[in-house]
């Protein structure tokens, strides 16, 4: 499990919402993101998607399929998800069907213009990865993307302006287009019904972390 929490000074907690909502916009920040779209609401705070992203070489790249809910009270912003299977949306070719047990943001205001951020994840990557890559992975990664998540809070208003500003549908559920789901035709995905892709031969001297390729 990782948790990040970040002080925010110079962006408001709706603003940082909005990031995380906003897929168009995503594809702007997100470097690692290979493709994501939202399939079908579930209900007016609920949706279903997908997401898929560059692992660094030589490791496969992985996707996920996720619930995904939200909620906005007076004192926090709350956004979490967790895989899930649907038969139209199987493992693909080419990469690694990964886990979200839990993941979340919760964004609390300290402020008209700032905020503080947490992100936490409890996931499995899948693949016979050895845990030390993992973790060592995650120690790396997870600073790196609350930095970029910083960065596109400070450039979303102007962005947001420019780009069908009143157009939020995860304030405004009257404006989501996507069509509706019964939530019984999804499953919880579990780990243990996931092929393991090894990809152990890629790491060398796992036990010392030597040798990783990181680029």
């Amino acid at each position: 499990m990782i948790k990040c929490t970040m002080t925010i000074q110079d962006v408001s907690a709706a603003t940082m919402y909005d990031v995380i909502h906003d897929g168009p916009y995503r594809s702007t920040w997100d470097s690692t993101m290979i493709e994501s779209y939202d399939i079908a609401r579930l209900s007016a705070n609920a949706d279903f998607g997908y997401y898929a992203w560059a692992c660094p070489s030589p490791l496969k790249n992985r996707d996920v399929v996720t619930l995904r809910s939200w909620q906005v009270t007076d004192e926090d912003y709350l956004i979490v998800n967790f895989s899930v299977k649907h038969p139209k949306y199987p493992p693909r070719n080419g990469l690694v069907r990964a886990i979200s047990i839990l993941t979340g943001y919760l964004i609390k205001p300290t402020g008209p213009n700032s905020c503080s951020f947490t992100y936490l994840s409890q996931a499995d990557p899948k693949g016979s990865l050895p845990k030390w890559v993992v973790n060592k992975a995650s120690q790396i990664l997870a600073p790196k993307v609350m930095k970029s998540v910083h960065k596109a809070g400070q450039d979303y208003p102007k962005w947001k302006a420019e780009n069908v500003p009143d157009e939020k549908p995860w304030l405004f559920p009257v404006q989501n287009n996507l069509p509706m789901m019964d939530p019984l035709e999804l499953s919880l995905q579990r780990a243990d019904s996931l092929e393991n892709v090894d990809e152990s031969s890629t790491v060398e001297n796992g036990e010392n972390g030597e040798n990783v390729d990181s680029s």
